[in-house]
């Protein structure tokens, strides 16, 4: 007879071993995708932008409303009813846009 205080070993089925494989995998690919997707918001959020120029000096008259960027430009709004557009990097005035009614 045999000691009951021995424990037996079972072979667990096949669907079982297949199923902690497949959990073992997806835990794997759920902690590298993770990984990637921070390290691709780090890599994202250090890249600088173009630089802004100190002061942008608007024509006589024009009061901002509202501002814009572009990646080579920058856009005022004036309460006059022009859209006044800049360059980003020397501030310069490069067009102006009078909006009608």
């Amino acid at each position: 007879m045999t000691d009951p205080s021995e424990t037996e070993i079972q072979t667990e089925p096949p669907q079982i071993r297949f199923l902690r494989r497949l959990v073992t995998t997806l835990t794997v690919v759920m902690i590298g995708g993770l990984v990637v997707i921070i390290s691709l918001l780090v890599i994202r959020l250090q890249a600088s932008d173009a630089p802004l120029p100190a002061e942008i000096a608007l024509p006589a008259g024009a009061e901002a409303e509202a501002v814009t960027l572009g990646r080579d430009w920058i856009a005022v709004v004036s309460r006059d009813n022009r859209i006044l557009i800049f360059d980003r990097e020397t501030g310069a005035l490069r067009q102006t846009v009078q909006i009608t009614d």
